[in-house]
């Protein structure tokens, strides 16, 4: 897929220093986000109106998500992404934490669902690069999480199973099918049933 940056896949990492430590670590997912135009599509999805934080959401996005892969748990471990040259590996602008919390903010439950569009259509796009199954079987497990969420005036939070206030998402993942252990029940009928851990 065409990309306005230079592709993130012909970039060399080398240490210079065994005591150094590297975000060269996030050039895979970089190097998947630039091909999956994740930056585009949600620039031309993701629509927050007048709302402050509304500008190139895309790119906010972005720094989110590789902020997680980095380990980041709040806002302020965005700052992980400029430090020393990781922002060179990453192949969009790095948002400050302020700019990311002002982004955040402005969401509404009805602008999640703009996120969801995205998600569609990145899986779109990454299905047809070939992270399909093919003609192979494919396992889809369907698992539900709780996102726990503190104060009363969180949109689309609720009290589930568990008794602790938040948003309860399905989460579907999948996997390659891969022959397994027999099944117990299927045992002398010739049928195999693989055995996989749970993915979360």
């Amino acid at each position: 897929m065409p990309s306005s940056h230079v592709l993130l896949d012909q970039v060399d990492i080398a240490f210079d220093d065994e005591r150094a430590v590297a975000g060269a670590g996030l050039l895979l997912p970089a190097t998947l986000a630039e091909r999956l135009e994740i930056e585009q599509v949600t620039d031309q999805v993701v629509d927050l109106g007048d709302r402050p934080g509304r500008a190139h959401p895309g790119r906010k996005l972005l720094t989110l998500v590789h902020a997680l892969v980095a380990g980041g748990d709040c806002i302020d471990d965005v700052e992980l992404l400029r430090s020393g040259a990781t922002d060179s590996v990453l192949g969009h602008q790095v948002m400050a934490p302020s700019t990311v919390g002002t982004f955040l903010r402005a969401f509404t439950f009805g602008h999640v669902r703009q996120l969801d569009k995205v998600t569609g259509e990145l899986l779109t796009r990454a299905w047809a690069a070939g992270a399909g199954s093919g003609d192979g079987p494919l396992v889809v497990d369907v698992d539900s999480t709780i996102c726990e969420v503190h104060g009363d005036h969180k949109q689309g939070a609720c009290y589930g199973y568990a008794h602790r206030l938040g948003y309860h998402p399905l989460l579907a993942t999948r996997r390659r099918q891969r022959r397994g252990a027999a099944c117990p029940a299927a045992q002398g009928r010739g049928q195999h049933r693989p055995r996989h851990p749970p993915l979360r």
